[in-house]
């Protein structure tokens, strides 16, 4: 008898989460992009919904909620209900360093979310302004060494991905550069341009356009292997520093508590997507490589990242906010 009712209570457990997966989704569902319109972030997002939405058998909508480095869309999907139909497109490059960035962070980068899949792993492209005498990075890294303190390197904000490439090419080079903080891409590749400023780690496809007509010049990528879209570039860590390698992995993510037969529906719809032809020629477009792991395995890919960048930023004495 007992063993009956155990079974039973067992069964009324279940089923509540049995239905719920089963009816889901309920409606729209909602992937929050937190960040403004027109980044890769915002553009990864858009590039799997549809797929999503014809998978899921119901609209998937971009929600672009950008504020304080990506915290603020990031800390609402933290909060939502655990049902799946809200979800962040979340990514290494504001999530990772944000523990080591943040004082007051309301939720926790790896905990308070359950990763689904990872989407794209991309590399940034190391550009200086072609003025500066140096043709390679060894040229680069001999230069600022001559001059401490003499070179700028531009990044798209205080702890942003490519704030913590600078950082890590300080530590790692032996050099010191002047970081010179803007508030997107846009007016940093201006002053790179005009030489304001002298180096910067750029997303491939905002510098190359200027990489082709000579305005700009490129010392390497920061990815662990070579990027097909500029296979001759080499990259950092085969150019002068071993084991270099800063690149943004992506994913989508849901609240944790998000029941799993809901998480493994919102993954297929997910892994169809990757598996689109269109949608790996839109990201290898990008510079983007279509990662496309599960769940655990991307949540062991951001407590890694958590605690590699999150230790870059300590030791570059980036204080908290």
């Amino acid at each position: 008898m007992k063993r009956l009712l155990a079974a039973a209570s067992l069964a009324l457990a279940v089923c509540p989460v049995l239905s719920h997966a089963s009816d889901y989704p309920a409606g729209p569902v909602s992937i929050v992009v937190p960040f403004g319109a027109g980044g890769n972030i915002d553009i990864t997002a858009r590039t799997v919904a549809p797929i999503m939405a014809q998978v899921l058998g119901k609209p998937v909508i971009v929600d672009n909620r950008p504020g304080a480095g990506g915290m603020l869309g990031a800390g609402a999907v933290a909060r939502a209900a655990s049902d799946g139909q809200t979800a962040l497109l979340a990514s290494t490059g504001s999530l990772a360093a944000a523990p080591a960035l943040y004082s007051k962070l309301t939720f926790d980068p790896v905990t308070s979310f359950t990763m689904v899949r990872a989407i794209t792993r991309v590399p940034l492209v190391l550009v200086v302004n072609p003025k500066l005498p140096v043709k390679d990075l060894k040229d680069l890294i001999a230069l600022a060494k001559s001059k401490p303190g003499g070179l700028t390197f531009a990044s798209t904000g205080k702890g942003t991905s490519n704030h913590l490439a600078g950082e890590l090419f300080q530590k790692m080079g032996g050099t010191q550069l002047v970081h010179v903080p803007y508030r997107g891409s846009g007016q940093a590749l201006t002053d790179l341009l005009g030489g304001q400023v002298d180096i910067m780690f750029d997303n491939i496809p905002s510098s190359l356009q200027h990489l082709k007509s000579g305005k700009l010049r490129a010392l390497g990528m920061t990815s662990a292997a070579r990027s097909s879209i500029l296979p001759d570039m080499p990259t950092l860590a085969e150019s002068g520093l071993p084991g270099f390698e800063a690149s943004t992995i992506t994913g989508l993510a849901v609240p944790a508590g998000t029941p799993a037969a809901v998480v493994q529906k919102i993954d297929g719809a997910v892994a169809k997507a990757l598996a689109s032809a269109d949608v790996k020629t839109t990201f290898a477009g990008l510079g983007a490589e279509v990662v496309s792991v599960s769940g655990p395995e991307f949540s062991a890919l951001m407590r890694s990242e958590t605690a590699k960048w999150s230790k870059v930023a300590r030791d570059a004495g980036i204080l908290p906010e």
